[in-house]
């Protein structure tokens, strides 16, 4: 007959095996993907808008693109991130660059938090995550997924320029403003990669 410290043992030890597992599963979904590396072409995409409206990339084609992913609509950061792209909507064209913002959430979600917020950029609708993914910007736990908070910047010839994986909400717009500025006067278009990639 086993005691109870017996039993305790082993459904400790049972509960430890349980909780590395899940610990590992959650590590395996958090790995890094296949990272879009500036001078690669910047991958497709046809996604609607807040209004219904189908974005592709090839209509960017001929200026600078500010596109930037992000969690959720309505949620402190998203909201911050979003206003200063606003608040800086004049400075980024007059250096002939467009923003779209893409999240997982649903056009209607983006209707209502682009009008609640005056956003007057597109906010693209990604709901299977196929674009996010696309960006190397999709953060998948299985049944939840969220776009991760991540900005690309490409260039007239469709390649990526600049990339930026650490954003901060309050200061990413102006950023992003200097980084296009820098861009722009060093006369760069970005480096062509390898063959083959």
């Amino acid at each position: 007959m086993m005691r109870t410290g017996e039993y305790m043992n082993k459904y400790m030890l049972g509960g430890l095996a349980l909780l590395l597992l899940l610990a590992s599963a959650l590590l395996w979904m958090l790995r890094p993907g296949p990272q879009r590396t500036e001078g690669s072409a910047a991958p497709d995409f046809t996604l609607p808008d807040q209004d219904g409206r189908i974005h592709r990339l090839s209509d960017y084609a001929g200026r600078w693109l500010v596109l930037y992913f992000y969690p959720r609509d309505d949620t402190p950061g998203c909201t911050r991130e979003a206003c200063r792209f606003r608040d800086a909507i004049g400075a980024l064209g007059d250096l002939n660059a467009a923003v779209a913002g893409v999240s997982v959430d649903d056009t209607r979600s983006h209707a209502g938090f682009a009008r609640k917020h005056q956003l007057p950029f597109p906010l693209l609708s990604d709901p299977g995550g196929h674009t996010a993914a696309a960006y190397d910007s999709l953060l998948n736990l299985g049944l939840v997924r969220f776009a991760r908070r991540r900005t690309f910047i490409i260039a007239p010839d469709g390649r990526i320029a600049a990339r930026f994986d650490k954003v901060d909400p309050a200061r990413h717009a102006q950023q992003v403003a200097h980084a296009l500025q820098a861009l722009q006067q060093a006369g760069m278009t970005p480096p062509r990669p390898p063959p083959g990639q």
